[in-house]
């Protein structure tokens, strides 16, 4: 569990509905992947409603009552997520916690329709109004304490610039001059080869290629760049062996150009 997870007032578990509909902001977006890279239970969750969410967006579509969506609006407000008691089990894991894991299981291995109803309402939420559940905003006000990945996210003047690779996956880079740093956010990556790794690489404005550190191997991962970006024309991504390498032993497979 990292540090952001024991933020008072919130439980990031709640937020795997929000993040299978891209719901979340950025610096939220950037919390929870940090929180899903160590975390089985909230990447399965996300993996069924995603492909809940695809059964739905394939079915045919129905016009919903008009009531509803005032209703729903209506409803949300008066219904707050809660964290989990964390009194301690004797296995170490909360009682509470425990017990609504073991309720989640059988929805993902067998009860398609309760998970199709979850995916629905999320969607729905999502849709009338960009209605966000922030199940610590009505008594935890958002603390200014961010990363400094979510630094460079939420900066007045962060940039960004895309690449689509072949197999449908992307990547975008986001800069902040002002912070001097630079944000990798990927989305559905496939993971480097066998004995082989992603290493990132800032480019000085001498064209040399300094590293930048590595990428972890989940498919979506937002990771912050190593070294001073603010004066960076660009960044690379190689292919390198495992541990990474002092300079870059293949081509890039992207290369982001960055505006000075």
């Amino acid at each position: 569990m990292t540090d952001h997870d024991q933020t008072p007032g919130w439980d990031v578990h709640a937020l795997s509905g929000a993040y299978a509909v891209d719901a979340l902001d950025d610096v939220e977006r950037a919390r929870f992947e940090a929180h899903l890279a160590h975390c089985a239970e909230c990447r399965d969750e996300v993996d069924g409603l995603r492909e809940a969410a695809a059964v739905l967006g394939s079915a045919e579509p129905v016009e919903p009552p008009a009531a509803l969506r005032d209703r729903v609006l209506e409803e949300i407000t008066q219904i707050r997520p809660l964290p989990p008691q964390s009194t301690p089990a004797p296995g170490g894991a909360p009682v509470e916690l425990a017990a609504a894991r073991r309720r989640l299981r059988p929805l993902r291995s067998g009860r398609t329709g309760h998970l199709l109803l979850v995916a629905a309402v999320l969607v729905l939420v999502a849709a009338a109004g960009g209605l966000l559940l922030r199940p610590w905003a009505d008594d935890n006000p958002r603390t200014p304490d961010l990363t400094a990945a979510e630094r460079v996210l939420a900066a007045a003047d962060a940039a960004s610039v895309d690449k689509r690779f072949p197999d449908g996956s992307t990547a975008t880079i986001v800069i902040s001059r002002s912070e001097g740093r630079a944000v990798i956010r990927t989305t559905d990556m496939a993971p480097a080869p066998d004995g082989r790794v992603y290493e990132l690489w800032l480019q000085t404005p001498a064209g040399e290629l300094e590293p930048a550190g590595l990428m972890p191997d989940v498919r979506d991962a937002t990771v912050l760049l190593d070294g001073d970006a603010s004066r960076a024309t660009g960044v690379g991504i190689t292919v390198e062996p495992d541990g990474g390498s002092d300079q870059p032993t293949s081509q890039p497979i992207a290369f982001f150009t960055l505006d000075s």
